[in-house]
């Protein structure tokens, strides 16, 4: 069964979450609706990266690596990526 790894970003606080998933658009609603007592904190949120795996072991170990030093550096250029992208077409300022 498909899983996905996901980040999401709080602009006003520019944080970063990373989780998994089944179904990341809906995860992503229910930080936004604050059901999770972490991100309720740092609504709202914005989803700028996914990664499909296979399997939900795999997902976990990916959080973690996500979560890790050189996982959020690479999550950092996502996002920085994703921002110029969401400026370029007039989404965020």
């Amino acid at each position: 069964m498909k899983y996905y790894v996901y980040a999401i970003w709080s602009e006003e606080f520019d944080k970063i979450y990373v989780g998994f998933s089944k179904d990341p658009n809906n995860r992503l609603n229910n930080h936004n609706a604050g059901k999770s007592n972490y991100t309720r904190r740092y609504m709202p949120w914005q989803l700028f990266f996914t990664e499909e795996v296979a399997d939900r072991l795999t997902a976990r170990k990916k959080e973690i690596y996500y979560k890790s030093g050189w996982g959020r550096k690479k999550l950092h250029l996502h996002l920085e990526e994703w921002q110029i992208t969401c400026i370029t077409h007039g989404v965020i300022t």
